[in-house]
């Protein structure tokens, strides 16, 4: 046997030869139409959003892109996060239900705005909020139910909504990474009161930072718009401020970007779809790596990340973290261990213990399956989504690799 064959068989990560060498497709994606677009912005002189049109033209088509009839840009999605819980009356003392699988955003949202985030386990087989295990959280303290579409797969809305209308609590929807995505064929983002995306420089939609909140209701969405332009009214005086507000306004800059990404984003989608369906169908025969199921009632995916569960018992013991280590090492580096569960977060600790007491900190520990979660699965991110067939081999290629090795 050849010292080549030899190195076939030996993992990257104890000297042999890697999988993949090539790079997978490179982040952001753009092209003379977001050049053509910023250049018309720069001549025009109107950067700002209350002067040029970039914004306000992005903010409308993208509503209507996802089902909404309104939309109000603004910097980031934590931004957007923090305006649609402040219009829909999150106030100090009050508390927000949402996932402890989430970006820290979701959560900080809330306590930046002086209420508690009172976190619900997710459901195993989706990773997203579990609607079963709401209704046990709710105190008359409760004021939203903020689902998180956690890697472009709609949460449960039908549970989640029968909940709060039952209830009478606001529902705002964290579609951070689910652009485009259906629930029951209908778009979501506006199947709550509020809806929020994000564009920051990771995501399917990217304009370095940004963010958008939609609805279908007009007084909430003039609302919006008042929170996130210090206060003011529309037709009103320059310096007639009716509310406190922030300024929470996007550049003409980022309208300009999303406009030209948005065009993009329906070809990308396809292409995702695809990688993932593949993928589904060859990890299906590994035994020991899962793909994250999908509710039969999404009917399109964002596939904004493509979680996988990792069951160590078929890869010689060696853990989640192990395994990534040597994943990498055989060229898949588009790849992460995911979120660490809120109820974890030192800093959300901190804060709950310091507005709220240490008592508090003792809901933290009812949600086992997010810590579950946190420890075995990964995720693949989109980039890797966007790779060719050959990329997609590799992916594969190197697990198998790496089971064979370990087994």
């Amino acid at each position: 046997m050849s010292q080549d064959q030899v190195n076939a068989g030996t993992l990257a990560i104890n000297g042999g030869a890697p999988v993949r060498t090539e790079p997978f497709p490179g982040w952001p994606v753009f092209d003379d139409r977001e050049e053509r677009l910023l250049l018309e912005v720069l001549h025009s002189g109107k950067w700002g959003e209350l002067t040029g049109d970039k914004v306000t033209t992005f903010a409308a088509r993208f509503a209507e892109f996802q089902g909404a009839k309104y939309g109000v840009c603004v910097p980031n999605g934590t931004m957007a996060l923090q305006i649609g819980l402040k219009a829909l009356g999150v106030g100090p003392g009050d508390e927000v239900i949402t996932t402890p699988y989430t970006f820290v955003a979701t959560a900080s949202a809330a306590l930046l705005l002086g209420a508690k985030p009172v976190f619900v386990d997710v459901r195993a087989d989706t990773c997203n909020l579990d609607p079963e295990r709401i209704e046990a959280a709710i105190t008359p303290k409760t004021k939203v139910i903020a689902p998180v579409h956690i890697g472009g797969q709609p949460a449960d809305m039908d549970g989640i909504l029968e909940i709060a209308r039952k209830h009478g609590l606001r529902v705002l929807e964290d579609a951070c990474q689910a652009w485009g995505a259906e629930w029951k064929s209908q778009r979501v983002g506006a199947l709550g009161d509020l809806g929020t995306f994000s564009f920051q420089a990771g995501k399917n939609i990217n304009a370095g930072e940004g963010g958008i909140v939609v609805t279908n209701d007009p007084e909430l969405a003039e609302l919006s718009w008042s929170l996130h332009n210090v206060g003011r009214v529309r037709g009103g005086a320059w310096y007639q401020h009716e509310i406190l507000g922030w300024n929470f306004r996007m550049t003409e800059w980022q309208g300009a970007i999303l406009l030209a990404q948005l065009d993009r984003l329906p070809e990308q989608e396809v292409v995702r779809e695809k990688a993932a369906r593949y993928l589904d169908s060859a990890l299906g025969e590994i035994e020991g790596v899962a793909p994250i199921g999908v509710d039969s009632r999404v009917t399109r995916h964002a596939h904004h990340l493509y979680p996988i569960r990792y069951d160590r018992n078929r890869f010689g013991g060696k853990s989640r973290d192990e395994f990534l280590a040597a994943y990498k090492a055989e060229g898949i580096d588009c790849v992460s261990p995911g979120y660490v569960p809120l109820t974890s977060s030192p800093a959300i600790h901190r804060s709950i213990a310091e507005m709220f007491g240490t008592e508090s900190l003792a809901q933290l520990d009812t949600c086992p399956i997010a810590e579950e979660v946190s420890r075995d699965v990964f995720w693949l991110n989109q980039m890797a989504l966007l790779g060719d067939q050959r990329a997609l081999d590799d992916i594969v290629s190197a697990i198998r690799k790496i089971q064979a090795a370990w087994n």
